[in-house]
Protein backbone atom coordinates (compact mmCIF):
# COMPACT_ATOMS: atom_id res chain seq x y z
CA UNK A 1 0.00 0.00 0.00
CA UNK A 2 1.30 3.42 -1.14
CA UNK A 3 1.37 5.76 1.62
CA UNK A 4 1.97 8.97 0.25
CA UNK A 5 0.34 10.91 -2.32
CA UNK A 6 2.11 13.27 -5.10
CA UNK A 7 0.58 16.29 -6.38
CA UNK A 8 3.49 16.42 -8.71
CA UNK A 9 7.33 15.96 -9.30
CA UNK A 10 9.35 18.77 -8.83
CA UNK A 11 13.10 18.95 -10.30
CA UNK A 12 15.05 19.50 -7.03
CA UNK A 13 18.89 20.14 -7.16
CA UNK A 14 20.50 18.07 -3.85
CA UNK A 15 17.60 19.39 -1.81
CA UNK A 16 18.20 20.03 1.62
CA UNK A 17 15.04 18.76 3.81
CA UNK A 18 14.06 20.64 7.06
CA UNK A 19 11.54 18.90 8.69
CA UNK A 20 9.12 19.64 12.20
CA UNK A 21 6.71 17.93 13.77
CA UNK A 22 3.85 18.81 16.10
CA UNK A 23 3.16 17.38 19.79
CA UNK A 24 6.18 15.59 21.84
CA UNK A 25 9.12 17.90 19.89
CA UNK A 26 7.49 20.83 19.72
CA UNK A 27 7.52 22.68 23.38
CA UNK A 28 4.83 25.79 22.93
CA UNK A 29 4.67 25.11 18.91
CA UNK A 30 8.26 26.66 18.52
CA UNK A 31 9.39 24.37 16.00
CA UNK A 32 6.74 24.17 13.47
CA UNK A 33 6.34 27.74 13.75
CA UNK A 34 9.94 28.17 12.64
CA UNK A 35 8.29 26.06 9.43
CA UNK A 36 5.49 28.44 9.20
CA UNK A 37 7.40 31.02 8.71
CA UNK A 38 9.55 29.77 6.30
CA UNK A 39 6.18 28.35 4.44
CA UNK A 40 5.11 32.29 4.83
CA UNK A 41 8.55 33.72 3.80
CA UNK A 42 9.13 31.42 0.22
CA UNK A 43 5.97 30.57 -0.58
CA UNK A 44 6.45 27.16 -1.50
CA UNK A 45 4.58 24.66 -3.73
CA UNK A 46 3.32 21.88 -2.26
CA UNK A 47 4.42 18.23 -3.62
CA UNK A 48 2.96 15.43 -1.69
CA UNK A 49 1.44 14.27 1.91
CA UNK A 50 1.64 11.48 3.94
CA UNK A 51 -2.00 9.89 4.20
CA UNK A 52 -2.87 10.03 7.95
CA UNK A 53 -4.92 7.09 8.02
CA UNK A 54 -2.65 4.13 9.13
CA UNK A 55 -0.84 6.65 11.64
CA UNK A 56 -3.10 8.53 13.84
CA UNK A 57 -5.38 7.35 16.61
CA UNK A 58 -8.05 10.17 15.68
CA UNK A 59 -9.67 10.51 18.93
CA UNK A 60 -6.00 12.24 19.85
CA UNK A 61 -5.00 13.73 17.14
CA UNK A 62 -8.50 15.00 16.23
CA UNK A 63 -9.62 16.10 13.00
CA UNK A 64 -11.44 19.69 12.80
CA UNK A 65 -14.19 20.88 11.41
CA UNK A 66 -14.44 24.37 9.14
CA UNK A 67 -17.26 26.58 8.05
CA UNK A 68 -16.67 27.28 4.40
CA UNK A 69 -20.47 28.92 3.36
CA UNK A 70 -23.10 26.46 3.93
CA UNK A 71 -20.58 23.78 3.36
CA UNK A 72 -18.70 22.07 6.82
CA UNK A 73 -15.42 20.52 5.31
CA UNK A 74 -13.40 18.23 7.95
CA UNK A 75 -9.80 18.44 7.74
CA UNK A 76 -7.14 15.79 8.45
CA UNK A 77 -4.19 15.66 10.17
CA UNK A 78 -1.57 16.92 7.53
CA UNK A 79 2.12 15.58 6.50
CA UNK A 80 3.12 17.44 3.79
CA UNK A 81 6.41 17.85 1.63
CA UNK A 82 7.00 21.87 0.54
CA UNK A 83 9.54 22.33 -2.51
CA UNK A 84 11.62 25.60 -3.00
CA UNK A 85 13.64 26.34 -5.94
CA UNK A 86 16.60 28.68 -4.89
CA UNK A 87 18.04 29.59 -7.93
CA UNK A 88 20.87 31.70 -6.19
CA UNK A 89 22.04 28.43 -4.26
CA UNK A 90 23.75 25.31 -4.92
CA UNK A 91 20.75 23.47 -3.47
CA UNK A 92 16.90 23.48 -3.79
CA UNK A 93 14.77 23.14 -0.56
CA UNK A 94 12.10 20.79 0.79
CA UNK A 95 10.14 22.00 3.97
CA UNK A 96 8.37 19.40 6.01
CA UNK A 97 5.53 20.16 8.57
CA UNK A 98 4.16 17.34 9.64
CA UNK A 99 2.32 15.79 12.94
CA UNK A 100 4.07 13.32 15.08
CA UNK A 101 2.03 9.81 14.72
CA UNK A 102 0.76 7.63 17.33
CA UNK A 103 0.97 4.68 15.17
CA UNK A 104 3.70 2.35 13.27
CA UNK A 105 6.44 4.74 13.53
CA UNK A 106 8.93 1.80 11.32
CA UNK A 107 6.49 2.06 8.83
CA UNK A 108 6.12 6.37 8.50
CA UNK A 109 9.78 6.45 9.15
CA UNK A 110 10.42 4.38 5.86
CA UNK A 111 7.74 6.69 3.76
CA UNK A 112 9.35 9.78 4.85
CA UNK A 113 12.65 8.75 3.83
CA UNK A 114 11.17 7.39 0.22
CA UNK A 115 10.42 10.83 -0.34
CA UNK A 116 13.90 12.29 0.62
CA UNK A 117 15.50 9.24 -1.46
CA UNK A 118 13.23 9.84 -4.40
CA UNK A 119 14.58 13.32 -5.02
CA UNK A 120 17.73 12.51 -3.93
CA UNK A 121 18.06 14.69 -0.24
CA UNK A 122 21.65 15.65 0.39
CA UNK A 123 20.83 16.65 3.59
CA UNK A 124 17.97 16.52 6.53
CA UNK A 125 17.62 19.12 8.99
CA UNK A 126 15.19 18.35 11.91
CA UNK A 127 14.02 20.98 14.15
CA UNK A 128 12.79 20.62 17.79
CA UNK A 129 11.83 22.20 20.62
CA UNK A 130 12.09 20.92 24.64
CA UNK A 131 10.79 22.41 27.79
CA UNK A 132 13.27 23.02 29.95
CA UNK A 133 14.32 24.83 33.28
CA UNK A 134 15.25 28.22 31.76
CA UNK A 135 14.66 31.84 32.16
CA UNK A 136 12.55 33.38 29.40
CA UNK A 137 14.64 36.73 30.16
CA UNK A 138 18.05 34.85 28.62
CA UNK A 139 19.15 34.55 25.17
CA UNK A 140 17.63 31.05 24.15
CA UNK A 141 19.55 27.86 24.84
CA UNK A 142 20.35 25.91 21.34
CA UNK A 143 21.15 22.09 21.24
CA UNK A 144 22.33 19.91 18.35
CA UNK A 145 23.96 17.19 16.83
CA UNK A 146 24.82 15.94 13.02
CA UNK A 147 26.37 12.87 11.33
CA UNK A 148 28.49 15.25 9.39
CA UNK A 149 31.88 16.25 11.23
CA UNK A 150 31.91 19.54 9.02
CA UNK A 151 28.80 20.56 10.77
CA UNK A 152 29.19 19.81 14.07
CA UNK A 153 32.38 21.93 13.69
CA UNK A 154 30.57 24.28 12.50
CA UNK A 155 27.61 23.41 14.98
CA UNK A 156 29.88 24.08 17.65
CA UNK A 157 31.60 27.54 16.66
CA UNK A 158 27.63 28.66 16.49
CA UNK A 159 28.31 27.52 20.46
CA UNK A 160 25.84 25.45 20.03
CA UNK A 161 26.35 22.05 22.69
CA UNK A 162 26.13 18.97 22.19
CA UNK A 163 23.27 16.91 23.74
CA UNK A 164 24.02 14.07 26.35
CA UNK A 165 19.99 13.41 26.24
CA UNK A 166 19.45 9.58 26.70
CA UNK A 167 15.74 8.46 27.70
CA UNK A 168 12.76 8.22 26.06
CA UNK A 169 12.88 9.81 22.48
CA UNK A 170 9.93 10.99 19.53
CA UNK A 171 10.05 10.86 16.15
CA UNK A 172 12.88 13.80 15.23
CA UNK A 173 15.32 10.92 17.34
CA UNK A 174 13.85 8.13 14.95
CA UNK A 175 14.20 9.64 11.95
CA UNK A 176 17.89 11.51 13.12
CA UNK A 177 18.81 7.63 13.23
CA UNK A 178 17.02 6.14 10.20
CA UNK A 179 18.55 9.09 7.86
CA UNK A 180 21.98 7.74 9.40
CA UNK A 181 21.33 4.26 8.44
CA UNK A 182 20.60 5.60 5.33
CA UNK A 183 23.84 7.27 4.84
CA UNK A 184 21.80 10.89 4.34
CA UNK A 185 23.34 13.40 6.10
CA UNK A 186 21.28 14.41 9.40
CA UNK A 187 21.50 17.15 11.60
CA UNK A 188 19.19 18.23 14.47
CA UNK A 189 18.73 21.22 16.50
CA UNK A 190 16.84 21.76 19.48
CA UNK A 191 15.34 24.71 21.35
CA UNK A 192 14.99 24.90 25.19
CA UNK A 193 11.89 26.77 25.98
CA UNK A 194 10.84 27.81 29.65
CA UNK A 195 8.27 25.33 31.48
CA UNK A 196 6.52 28.00 33.25
CA UNK A 197 5.33 29.71 29.77
CA UNK A 198 2.01 28.38 28.55
CA UNK A 199 1.27 30.74 25.91
CA UNK A 200 1.93 29.48 22.17
CA UNK A 201 3.24 29.84 19.72
CA UNK A 202 6.95 30.87 21.71
CA UNK A 203 8.58 33.64 19.19
CA UNK A 204 11.69 34.10 21.12
CA UNK A 205 12.82 29.74 20.80
CA UNK A 206 11.05 30.08 17.42
CA UNK A 207 13.42 32.87 16.08
CA UNK A 208 16.28 31.30 18.14
CA UNK A 209 15.79 28.48 15.86
CA UNK A 210 15.15 30.37 12.53
CA UNK A 211 18.39 32.57 13.28
CA UNK A 212 21.14 29.09 13.97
Amino acid sequence: MAFVYYQREPELRNPLVIAAFAGWNDAADSATTAIKFLIDRWKPAKFAEIEPEEFYVFTETRPTVQNSGLNRTIIWPTNQFLSYATPDLERDIILYLGVEPQLKWKTFTDTFLEVCKRFNTSEVMLLGALLADVPHSRAVPISGSSTSADLLERLHDLKVKSSRYEGPTGMIGVLHDACRRADITVSSMWAAAPHYLAAAPNIKVTAALLTY
